[in-house]
């Protein structure tokens, strides 16, 4: 498992105080309160202030005083230590965790392997399938089961040829 989580990706300066606006990969813009600490480019920053608003998250942090300090920190993506996150719900992975497991049918037939995950309201799964990219949500019938920890993701063979582009 990683050390650190990509929780956000800086979208731009908000303001003239160095108040960033964060485009948040996490299930809430509210979820981002939970960090005390942020990495971004490598350089900690401690959060000294965070609200939510409109699905975004506006984040002000030490040694980030004024736009143009803000400015430097566009499209960089924002990591938080796994030890700060919030716990998740029971049956929940973080998406970092599942980069990187094995994509297994029911059957035990091994068809790829997960490289990507965009989250949205279906999110839609990257996987490396016989050497091509292969996109899929995770809807209804699709994913049978995400087995984090043992590195691996279930899925129905029908329903995923079914909706699979690759």
């Amino acid at each position: 498992m990683q050390k650190y989580l990509t929780i956000a990706t800086v979208l731009k300066p908000q303001g003239i105080r160095g108040e960033i606006k964060v485009l948040p990969q996490t299930d809430t813009p509210d979820d981002m309160k939970s960090f005390g600490e942020v990495v971004i480019e490598g350089e900690t920053y401690k959060v000294l202030a965070c609200r939510a608003a409109g699905g975004y998250a506006y984040l002000t942090l030490r040694g980030v005083p004024d736009r143009n300090a803000a400015e430097l920190l566009r499209g960089k993506q924002v990591l938080a230590d796994r030890a700060c996150a919030p716990e998740l719900p029971e049956g929940r992975v973080y998406i970092a965790d599942v980069i990187g497991c094995a994509l297994v049918t029911e059957e035990g037939e091994t068809l790829g392997e997960i490289v990507d995950i965009t989250p949205a309201r279906t999110d839609i799964y990257t996987a490396l399938v016989a050497g091509k990219q292969a996109m899929f949500p995770a809807a209804d019938g699709v994913i049978v089961s995400v087995d984090a920890e043992g590195g691996k993701v279930t899925v129905n063979k029908k329903r995923f040829e079914e909706v699979a582009l690759l």
